[in-house]
């Protein structure tokens, strides 16, 4: 075997084993989404020296200040979307692309929104390299939404802010899903938010703590 086909075999090993062990033994049981994570290579998402630890149960830096979430949360709000397959998804912060990677297994179209151009133009050549069709990245203030496609059947906000921004549950579709982190600097609570007769409904679960949404209707830089 060579070295290539090998560190890939190790990879998929290291890929299930997070599936079993960091994922359905802490309640995420939705199958589509433990087979996209299954899937998706979350060690081309990182730096080269980081790839060891790809799959360990914690974010990883990826530049300019930012992280790539544990795997754990990245299931867990996925799951929370509860996403069926012809969905529309607006995501808010692409970072790396891992999460917009995953998103696009399960969704019919992604829409991810990058403020930092650097980070934007990795993500959207990697995602490009892996085949990812149904995904398209632009720069801007994410807590502003994509008027232009709106509305979205689930949104999904991979950054904390103070509250849920007015521009996001507007472009929200009614009846649909929008997960999200709120609350201070410190830290945030991840939470539902459900669009029911135009009216909002939110759902705690649990402490996280994510890098700030930065711009208006967020936290100023």
């Amino acid at each position: 075997m060579d070295r290539a086909a090998g560190e890939r075999e190790r990879y998929e090993r290291d890929r299930s084993r997070m599936v079993e062990e960091q994922l359905r033994r802490r309640g995420v049981n939705d199958n589509r989404v433990l087979d996209a994570l299954a899937r998706v290579p979350r060690h081309l998402f990182v730096e080269e020296a980081l790839r060891d630890r790809a799959y360990g149960d914690h974010p990883l830096p990826i530049g300019e200040q930012q992280t790539i979430s544990q795997p754990y949360i990245v299931a867990l709000m996925t799951s929370l979307l509860a996403l069926t397959g012809p969905e529309k998804v607006l995501e808010i912060g692409t970072g790396s692309g891992y999460q917009t990677a995953v998103l696009a297994r399960l969704a019919r179209r992604v829409c991810s929104i990058e403020r930092l151009p650097s980070l934007a133009m990795r993500a959207r050549a990697l995602l490009e390299e892996l085949g990812y069709t149904n995904v398209w990245i632009r720069v801007a203030n994410g807590a502003l939404g994509w008027p232009d496609e709106a509305p979205f059947e689930r949104i999904l906000v991979a950054a904390g802010g103070p509250s849920v921004p007015p521009p996001l549950f507007e472009q929200l579709a009614e009846g649909g899903r929008m997960m999200l982190p709120i609350g201070d600097a410190a830290s945030q609570t991840l939470t539902l938010v459900e669009k029911v007769a135009g009216a909002m409904r939110t759902t705690p679960y649990g402490d996280c703590m994510f890098v700030k949404l930065v711009g208006k209707y967020a936290w100023e830089s």
